[in-house]
């Protein structure tokens, strides 16, 4: 058996300890001030990759713990953003939210993520990945009061994103993930100025790079949309090959549980494919063998060597003791396949 191929990986956020913040919440405020929830972060760090490790997780990520939205919880840290006085502002054409706005040019007056990265780094011998938003899903969750152009302001985010990236592979970071749900709803920007934003934001890394592209948390509001799409999801058609012939090493995407054909995935060949083999809009846990189908069908159109089985998304909306089950079974399907594939 080759271990080394079916490597699983998580698309980035774990429930967190209901001490540091309300359960099944996104934006869900901190429980703790000061001193105490600079500790309480590190501990619920600590339990997030304890809880990957058991179940089996090749790939570590720090479950997101220190971050209160994977969007905001970057921006509120960025000088040019004013998150007092925020709007209401449709996200993604599916649900309003209370949103920052940006007010001046944006700059990074410091490092965010380089120190979270260091602590993670020194808690697991595993390969670690850290997210952070990508620049069009940072524009599309804010309103701009200031540059007048989409694209200007994705690109100033991608500079800053690029210097975060550097500092992260720096700090011991071997996988920086750039989380793009929007890259599923504007085709046109995609294809227009969205890539070339992205390789601007992870220009120079020699980490391996991934891009998130899913159809969003398991919340109603993306559940609603997912229901008027038809009977096939073939958004991806339209932004695989744009990614197939960047400079993206990964690319992780929705598959379980879902409508996207999975013929699609041959789009992005010479790609690593993360598959969503677990759905994060279900209490129901998968068995493995349910995991193990999922893989199955993507090794289809996927190389052994390139596919990681992963997470539709991320699983902060879900309750711990769901997501822990969550994690054991992938682990479990891939183990299936992996003997499968040693035979």
């Amino acid at each position: 058996m080759n271990p080394t191929i079916l490597q699983t990986t998580i698309a980035g956020s774990l429930p967190k300890p209901v001490w540091l913040a309300p359960p099944r919440q996104l934006w869900a405020p901190w429980l703790l001030e000061g001193v105490a929830l600079a500790e309480g972060k590190r501990d619920a760090v600590r339990l997030a990759l304890r809880e990957q490790e058991r179940a089996g997780i090749d790939i570590v990520t720090d479950g997101e713990q220190t971050r209160r939205h994977f969007v905001t919880g970057y921006l509120e840290h960025l000088q040019g953003v004013d998150f007092e006085h925020k709007v209401n502002m449709r996200i993604r054409n599916r649900y309003d939210a209370s949103v920052p706005q940006v007010v001046g040019p944006v700059s990074r007056p410091r490092p965010v993520h380089a120190d979270e990265v260091r602590f993670l780094r020194s808690e697991t011998s595993r390969p670690v990945k850290f997210t952070l938003p990508g620049p069009m899903t940072m524009v599309d969750t804010l309103h701009d009061a200031h540059y007048g152009s989409r694209e200007r302001l994705a690109m100033a985010f991608a500079s800053i994103l690029n210097s975060e990236a550097r500092e992260l592979e720096a700090a011991g970071a071997d996988v920086v993930q750039f989380d793009e749900p929007a890259f599923n709803v504007y085709f046109d920007e995609v294809r227009d100025w969205g890539i070339a934003a992205l390789m601007k934001a992870r220009e120079g890394l020699k980490c391996r790079t991934a891009v998130h592209i899913c159809y969003g948390y398991g919340i109603k509001a993306n559940i609603d949309w997912k229901a008027t799409l038809g009977s096939e999801w073939r958004q991806y058609e339209q932004i695989f090959p744009l990614l197939a012939q960047s400079a993206i090493d990964q690319v992780s995407l929705e598959c379980a549980n879902s409508r996207v054909p999975i013929e699609l995935l041959a789009l992005l060949r010479g790609k690593d494919v993360l598959v969503g083999a677990i759905d994060v809009a279900t209490d129901l846990i998968e068995s493995p063998e349910q995991v193990a189908g999922t893989i199955r069908a993507a090794l289809k159109h996927v190389a052994p060597e390139h596919l990681y089985p992963c997470t539709n998304c991320g699983m902060v909306p879900l309750a711990r003791e769901v997501a822990e089950g969550k994690l054991s079974a992938l682990a479990a399907g891939a183990a299936i396949v992996r003997r499968e594939l040693s035979r």
